[in-house]
């Protein structure tokens, strides 16, 4: 089964992931989600694999965040069409193993998940 690497190559946490991946040998498909972002569905099927609400994949120490969302409470949608037209909220790395999904902080959550 192919996995899968939603990638900040500027991100120290994203490239430990996608090292761990590489040193074990495990084949996987690389989206750096800053040059391709994501859609709505796309976000809404990772959301659904991490199994946790919109907020929860939202980086709050981000600028964008800062400046337009900070103290705000918004609903499941509003959450993800801020992820759409602002991806650095979007909490990284995410790593996908078939229906499966988790973020890469800490490390340990990848090692649980390539080991399932």
């Amino acid at each position: 089964m192919t996995m899968k690497i939603y990638h900040n190559t500027r991100c120290s946490k994203s490239r430990d992931s996608y090292n761990l991946l590489l040193e074990k040998g495990i084949e996987f498909e690389t989206i750096e989600y800053l040059k391709t972002p994501l859609d709505k569905n796309e976000i809404k099927e990772l959301l659904a694999k991490l199994n946790i609400p919109a907020k929860d994949l939202i980086r709050k120490g981000e600028l964008d965040f800062k400046e337009h969302f900070k103290g705000k409470e918004l609903s499941e949608s509003k959450w993800i069409d801020a992820m759409v037209q602002f991806p650095k909220l979007i909490e990284r790395p995410i790593i996908v193993k078939g229906n499966k999904a988790v973020i890469g902080r800490p490390i340990q959550n990848v090692i649980d998940l390539i080991s399932s």
